[in-house]
């Protein structure tokens, strides 16, 4: 049978909702794309990811097959698994901060936490403060809800809260939320002083702010115990976003948020129109593996292994790195921050980078403005010692070249 009209006919231009123009691509995400049709071997200090020898498959191959009862495969609760709950509740009171199981809601990964917290608390036009620099995906969930961005430095010990004063100030009104990552940040590595922290927590109280506390690295500091997230005293003003991306395996999408008692119906609610319930049968995994093995020592072999590559890492760049440049010296986490002088634009170093067989995200990812950065991220969490140093010594002569 032959079609009587063979013309092409082009798609209707259907009415987009505004929020559509503030939609934003991360080139995180695109790096990987962009690095599939090399061939050439590369050293990738690109992506954040766990070290993938750490991951304890045989422990999830071998979770007991009576965890996996027909409920694992039909949907479940909105708020997540009572098991993971109470297994998660227990967790916690023993890493961060005792919370109690009503507080808690799973999510399918951390930023699903994120979207959800600026779902229900941000309007179009509304100040939210963000680090700058700050994760990429984080910044954009609040710009596409319509957010006016406040970027706000970050030094060595973490947010700058005097300049966020100062900045607040001159924009007139005070902001809705701040998001902040206060434990090794993504992308500078560094952490939010305690003094600074305080601070923060007294302007978000004055301004009647919401906190938005990230942290997937926070119990991977590599020496001393966890610092206490922002809620711990102040559980009315922070809703505090946890992962097991980064200490289990990202693939399993399972997060967690802790939220003030007048958030929580309306993040149910909110996520139940969204998700319906988060993934059931991988939710039965993770509460398996932290009911039945020593999720504790799991968590010290990865900050054993971190410190060790992050060791490797800063002192590959005390041996290659070239003259003008600086770089964080992170206390846990996946990241270092590198600078290069100022009239250094890092973007299109990139490709130059891939072609000498090393990779990085350049500084520019990190900013909402996005203009043209001098500081570029290097991951070192999935990448062998040996790798990290050979990497470096790639990379060092296109910086070299640069300056």
């Amino acid at each position: 049978m032959t079609l009587r009209n063979t013309v092409p006919v082009q798609p209707p231009a259907f009415p987009l909702a505004q929020r559509a123009d503030h939609l934003v691509g991360s080139v995180i995400d695109s790096s990987t794309s962009l690095l599939a049709s090399q061939t050439h071997d590369i050293v990738r200090f690109a992506m954040g990811d766990p070290a993938a020898e750490a991951v304890p498959v045989e422990l999830f191959n071998n979770v007991p097959a009576a965890v996996y009862d027909a409920s694992s495969y039909t949907y479940g609760a909105t708020e997540g698994e009572p098991h993971l709950i109470d297994a998660l509740a227990g967790y916690l009171a023993t890493t961060t901060d005792p919370t109690p199981r009503e507080r808690i809601t799973i999510t399918s990964g951390g930023m699903q936490g994120l979207d959800l917290a600026c779902k229900i608390f941000v309007d179009p036009g509304d100040l939210v403060v963000v680090e700058s620099p700050t994760y990429t995906n984080g910044s954009a969930t609040a710009y596409s809800y319509g957010a006016d961005l406040l970027e706000v430095p970050v030094d060595d010990d973490g947010l700058v809260v005097d300049e966020l004063e100062a900045l607040v100030a001159a924009a007139g009104r005070a902001p809705k939320a701040i998001y902040t990552i206060p434990n090794f940040q993504n992308p500078s590595g560094t952490t939010l002083s305690l003094a600074r922290r305080g601070r923060l927590l007294e302007l978000a109280h004055q301004w009647n702010s919401l906190i938005i506390d990230d942290d997937p690295y926070g119990l991977l500091r590599f020496d001393g115990q966890p610092m206490l997230p922002l809620r711990a005293g102040n559980p009315d003003d922070v809703i505090y976003l946890g992962s097991f991306s980064k200490i289990l395996a990202p693939g399993l999408r399972i997060g967690w948020a802790l939220l003030p008692a007048h958030l929580q119906r309306r993040f149910y609610l909110a996520s139940e129109s969204v998700t319906l319930c988060p993934p059931t049968l991988n939710q039965m995994l993770v509460s398996g593996y932290l009911e039945g093995h020593d999720w504790r020592g799991q968590i010290a072999t990865y900050r054993r292994l971190y410190a060790e590559r992050c060791a490797a890492m800063l002192a590959a760049l005390e041996e290659f790195m070239p003259a003008g440049t600086s770089w964080t010296r992170p206390e846990g986490g996946f990241f270092v921050w590198v600078t290069l002088p100022r009239q250094v634009d890092t973007y299109p170093l990139l490709h130059q980078a891939i072609e000498a067989g090393v990779v990085f995200i350049p500084g520019a990812a990190f900013s909402p403005s996005g203009q043209p950065s001098n500081h570029l991220r290097l991951a070192f969490s999935a990448v062998s010692a040996e790798q990290i140093r050979e990497g470096v010594r790639r990379l060092a002569p296109v910086l070299q070249a640069a300056i």
